[in-house]
């Protein structure tokens, strides 16, 4: 008997959302941002869209993120969120008549009140089933390791929000630690330093696009430059600076050290065995954190073991639900009950 019923798999980013259709691959691919009126809520845009308000929006409309170190911060907004995206990816008429199964990313981290609240909003948004699975978990998948064999596999998911450091043998997580660092901490701490270091204001978008254009964890042969605008903070007019690879190597280094240290702790705190894999298997990096130049370098460095990037570190936790949407019946199992369906 054919089923209709549409099979989704997300990965709720605090930086963007991708969404997953069974049978097609990732179908979207949107920034976790809503802009909305400031005095009857209505969405006037969301996704990429919006994020190109950010910053430049009248005194009427703000530009909000729902979505803070991988969690949901603004349930409302989250909520209206998923059901426009779900609606992309299946078609509105099509949504109407089958209710998808959904299946949702989580952070390692997140507790079960914080897991409840992702699913209810899933629901709330038209899915007529919903269920999630753990970051690192999915990550692994859509980097194609081995997970259902006997052997350790690390892998380290540096998102917007969290980062997740977990070794996975047999199906399921041995060991794992997650920290409320990634990509959005990054940007704060370069646009804390441009202030600090040369009284220029820099908004969330130019503090992203230094961090992606010459930041790095690991002295390049070639450094970078940059030219930033801004705003002078002593002057309070436009003034342009340039600034270098090593500064923003500087600015962003204790969130880099965080990251290095929990992938240590992990590595201690799993077995021998395992942690003998790793030396043969290596470290798999995911996440939009991976694409920092040098982190690679960094890590091996600092562990000893060889540190593979995955081929498409943006979309591996995204790939991975959708590779997940075929094993439904074992994630419920590991959930030990605490699904919201």
């Amino acid at each position: 008997m054919l089923s209709f019923t549409p099979e989704i798999g997300i990965d709720l980013g605090t930086t963007s959302i991708l969404v997953y259709l069974k049978g097609k691959g990732v179908v979207l691919r949107e920034p976790s941002i809503l802009a909305v009126s400031k005095y009857n809520d209505e969405i006037y845009a969301l996704g990429e869209e919006a994020r190109q308000m950010l910053g430049r929006t009248p005194g009427d409309i703000i530009a909000i993120r729902p979505l803070v170190d991988g969690v949901i911060a603004d349930y409302t907004h989250t909520q209206k969120l998923l059901e426009e995206l779900i609606r992309r990816a299946c078609g509105r008429r099509f949504t109407s008549l089958f209710k998808p199964k959904v299946l949702i990313s989580v952070p390692s981290d997140t507790t079960s009140v914080e897991r409840r609240a992702v699913l209810q909003a899933a629901h709330q948004a038209g899915a007529g089933y919903a269920t999630y699975i753990e970051e690192p978990l999915a990550a692994a998948m859509g980097a194609g390791l081995p997970i259902q064999d006997p052997t350790g596999n690390m892998v380290v998911d540096i998102g917007g929000g969290t980062s997740d450091v977990a070794v996975i043998s047999l199906g399921g997580i041995v060991t794992c630690k997650s920290i409320r660092v990634g990509g959005n901490k990054m940007d704060e701490m370069v646009t804390r330093y441009i202030k600090n270091e040369y009284n220029l204001q820099v908004g969330d978008r130019t503090a992203e696009e230094i961090k992606i254009r010459v930041g790095s964890a690991f002295p390049q042969e070639q450094e970078l430059t940059m030219a930033v605008k801004g705003r002078d903070l002593l002057a309070g007019l436009p003034k342009t600076i340039t600034i270098s690879s090593e500064e923003i190597r500087e600015a962003i280094s204790e969130a880099v050290n965080s990251i290095v240290e929990k992938v240590k702790q992990v590595l201690l705190e799993t077995p021998p065995e395992l942690a003998a894999d790793t030396i043969e298997t290596g470290i798999y990096l995911t996440g939009g954190g991976a694409l920092l130049r040098g982190l690679d370098r960094l890590l091996e460095l600092q562990t000893g073991i060889r540190v593979h990037v995955a081929d498409d570190p943006l979309s591996c936790v995204a790939l991975g639900t959708g590779r997940a949407l075929e094993h439904l019946k074992v994630i419920e199992r590991s959930h030990r009950g605490e699904d919201y369906n």
